[in-house]
Order: C-alpha cells, then sequence, then structure tokens
C-alpha cells in the first residue's frame, strides 16, 4: 500500500512540477524568503523566543507573490529573447539583467518591504534612495556569476528553483540591509571608521 501511495505522490508532484512552474517557484519563495529573514535574525543573536515573525511574513509575501512571478516573466522573456544555452549567450544574459531586472527589482524590494511595515510612500521612495546603490554595487559581485550558470547550464524548467537557491543566500543580504540603517553618508562614515580603526593611535606611542 505504502509503495502505490509513495509511487503517486511522486507521480503527481513530477507532473506538478513541469506543468505550474509558477506555482511551484511562489511556493519555494513562500518557503525560502521567511527562512531568510529567519536566518538574518539569527545573526543578530535572536532565537524562537525573540524572532519578528511579523517581518518573516512579509518576506514571504512580497516573496511569492510579487518576485516569484516577476522572475518568472524574465525568465521567459529572457529564454524567448535568447533561447540558446552557450556561455556566450549566459554572459549576455546575465549582463542584460544587471542593468534591466536587477534595478527594478532591487528598488520595489525596499519600496515594497516598506510599505508591508505600514509607513507612507515617501518613506519607502526614501528607503530605497537610500539602500539601493549599496545593494546594487553587491548584486554586482553575486549574482552575474550565478545568472551566467543558470542561463548557460540549467534547462528553462528548473531555472526558477536554481534561483530560489541562490535567493536564499541573496535574501539573507537583503534582509540585513533592510535593517540596517543607512543614510547618504553612511558608507563614507562606515569607511571612515574601518580606515581609522587601522591606524595606530599616536597619543599612546
Amino acid at each position: 500500500m505504502m509503495p502505490l501511495v509513495s509511487n503517486i505522490i511522486r507521480t503527481q508532484w513530477k507532473a506538478f512540477r513541469t506543468t505550474h512552474p509558477l506555482k511551484r517557484g511562489s511556493i519555494a519563495y513562500a518557503l525560502l524568503w521567511p527562512t531568510s529573514s529567519l536566518v538574518q535574525q539569527s545573526f543578530e543573536g535572536k532565537n524562537f523566543g525573540t524572532y519578528e515573525y511579523t517581518s518573516a511574513l512579509r518576506f514571504g509575501i512580497l516573496g511569492s507573490l510579487y518576485v516569484a512571478p516577476a522572475l518568472y516573466v524574465w525568465v521567459r522573456v529572457s529564454s524567448a529573447m535568447w533561447p540558446q544555452m552557450s556561455l556566450r549567450i549566459g554572459l549576455l544574459k546575465a549582463a542584460v539583467e544587471q542593468v534591466s531586472f536587477a534595478p527594478f527589482i532591487y528598488g520595489s524590494f525596499f519600496a515594497g518591504m516598506t510599505l508591508l511595515e505600514g509607513k507612507p510612500i515617501r518613506t519607502a521612495m526614501e528607503e530605497v534612495k537610500n539602500k539601493f546603490i549599496p545593494t546594487y554595487k553587491v548584486g554586482l559581485y553575486f549574482w552575474p556569476i550565478l545568472q551566467t550558470i543558470n542561463f548557460s547550464m540549467v534547462p528553462e524548467r528548473h531555472r526558477l528553483v536554481y534561483l530560489s537557491l541562490c535567493s536564499l543566500m541573496w535574501t539573507i543580504f537583503l534582509a540585513y540591509m533592510k535593517k540596517t540603517s543607512i543614510t547618504e553618508e553612511t558608507p563614507f562614515r562606515i569607511e571612515e571608521k574601518i580606515t581609522w580603526s587601522r591606524k595606530p593611535n599616536l597619543a599612546t606611542l
């Protein structure tokens, strides 16, 4: 009886993966994005008793209902424009993504999360203004390599799941950026603090 049930479940799951890639991606993001939020909070020393579960819920809502569908559309459009799978095409898609889809999704992430917190549009725009550039700079080191692999080696039907796993790591960073208070002068102050901390204290010499 159990082998029969197991076979039915596997068959149904295989059919679901093949025929419903968007739903599969949304389910993955509904799980992975809240997990990323909780992992980031764990780095802050929080535990099951002190987690901000409402924050994780917001990540789940935005990830499953907005980011996953947007990413699905981008994958379909890019695959239609460049259907070949090669290293050259993969590099081209990764480059195009960094100047088109990436800025759009980073900005909408900070704006969307801020609005889900119940804050006004003006605050959401300030959040985008202060955090977009630092996030984009880090993304330039992270995503082009992973997306080149994705576009050149991963079959289209598996790309959303592959990106979900990559997104788990990236969203931990996004959760950190969302929690961090940043103004236009913050990156320079941090850089100066690091630089001066390495210099000897002349008063003690």
